[in-house]
C-alpha cells in the first residue's frame, strides 16, 4: 500500500473516531472534509480495511442518503444495524430514519 493511501486511511480513521455516538455521517462528507471530494469510495475502502478493529466505529458511516451500504462488511448481515440501534439510531429497510437530523458533518462540527 502506498504511503499516500496509508496516510489517507489513517486520516479517515481519525475522523470516524470523532463521530459522536448516536450520529451518522457519509463517506462523501468524510472525503470532502479531508480535501478529497469525489473520493467517497476510497473512504469505504479504508473502512473495509479497518475491520475487525474495534476502535473505529465504521457502523456510523453510511451513504449520502443514509443507506447502510457497508453492512455486508460487518461480522453478520445485521451487525451494522444492531450497532446503530444500540446507540439509539433507528433503521428501517436498511436506511437511517431521520438521517437529516442525525447527520454529523465533519466540515461543520470539526471547525
Amino acid at each position: 500500500m502506498s504511503e499516500d493511501k496509508r496516510n489517507f486511511f489513517s486520516d479517515v480513521y481519525e475522523v470516524v473516531r470523532l463521530i459522536p455516538e448516536g450520529r451518522v455521517t457519509s463517506y462523501g462528507a468524510i472525503a470532502s472534509y479531508l480535501g478529497s471530494k469525489g473520493s467517497a469510495r476510497m473512504v469505504g475502502w479504508a473502512l473495509i480495511a479497518s475491520h475487525p478493529a474495534v476502535n473505529i466505529p465504521a457502523h456510523r458511516v453510511v451513504n449520502r442518503v443514509g443507506m447502510l451500504t457497508g453492512s455486508q462488511h460487518f461480522e453478520g448481515p445485521n451487525a451494522m444495524q444492531e450497532r446503530l440501534e444500540k446507540e439509539g439510531v433507528k433503521v428501517k429497510n436498511d436506511q437511517v430514519v431521520d438521517f437529516d437530523k442525525l447527520f454529523w458533518d465533519p466540515a461543520k462540527e470539526l471547525l
